[in-house]
């Protein structure tokens, strides 16, 4: 049960999803979105409670390319925090508000930054640099997320104060050009800063919605502080630098898990679980 139970019940969580948006909205595409995404995350849990090798990167490009690719280039969803900002001043509660309502406002509640770990488009190409393991101190410039984000509000809201015509391409062609950004500024970073994710600790504009709701997140690695021996492993390996050893909620970036599970594997005494 211990190797079924999880998985199963965060299908079900996801199936939960499927039919409340499916009642509601009476979409069909809901119905596959979510049972896809619910599927692949499930599986991907089950894989890695087996030990299969890279089983959290194949979840990241399962859901990451499905994100990108189909929702985003193939059917023209701003899947980016602009698109989020479009679809809320447009009075339409889908696509996008849906996703972020679910993965990245609500949903941190239950398991934190686990879409950061697991389903973001950006890091699955970012976690294939180098520096998985960041290679120096953290730099003191979480600031600049918060610039990103009210840059793309004040972008998304001018298209709208100002009438601009045409305003679904406009975000067509800014999804992809904001893409492409991301990726330049986050192998730049990551290589600048010897970190991989350097981009979601100072410059992505999602964490802002991640970060405060994640602080209450039902899902989270605790320390078993009877088997504890302060070795620091688990912090050395951790690429959010997220004290591990500290089982209060306001250790030390703590809000920035993305349950990987770096520090669980690497414990040698098994003192760190869910």
């Amino acid at each position: 049960m211990k190797k079924y139970g999880f998985p199963a019940l965060l299908w079900l969580l996801f199936e939960a999803v499927v039919v409340t948006l499916w009642l509601t909205l009476g979409s069909r595409f809901y119905l596959f979105n979510f049972t896809y995404i619910g599927a692949c995350l499930a599986l991907g849990v089950f894989f890695y409670g087996r030990h299969v090798k890279y089983a959290r990167r194949l979840v990241q490009f399962a859901v990451g390319l499905y994100m990108l690719l189909y929702l985003g280039v193939l059917r023209g969803e701003n899947m980016q925090i602009e698109g989020f900002w479009y679809y809320l001043f447009s009075g339409v509660f889908e696509a996008a508000t849906i996703h972020y309502a679910v993965a990245k406002i609500f949903g941190p509640l239950l398991f934190g930054r686990g879409w950061c770990g697991y389903a973001c488009w950006t890091a699955m190409v970012l976690d294939l640099l180098p520096f998985r393991v960041p290679r120096g101190p953290r730099k003191k410039l979480g600031f600049v997320r918060y610039i990103v984000f009210a840059a793309s509000l004040v972008f998304v809201g001018g298209l709208f104060l100002l009438g601009a015509a045409g305003r679904d391409k406009i975000l067509f062609w800014s999804f992809l050009a904001g893409n492409l950004l991301y990726y330049a500024a986050g192998v730049a970073l990551a290589f600048g800063f010897r970190d991989n994710r350097a981009f979601c600790k100072y410059l992505c504009p999602v964490t802002v919605f991640l970060k405060p709701a994640s602080y209450f997140s039902l899902l989270r690695v605790k320390n078993d502080t009877s088997r504890c021996v302060s070795c620091g492993r688990c912090r050395k390996v951790c690429p959010m630098d997220v004290d591990m050893v500290d089982n209060s909620r306001g250790r030390k970036n703590g809000t920035e898990c993305i349950l990987c599970f770096q520090c669980v594997e690497e414990c040698p005494q098994k003192a760190l679980h869910i």
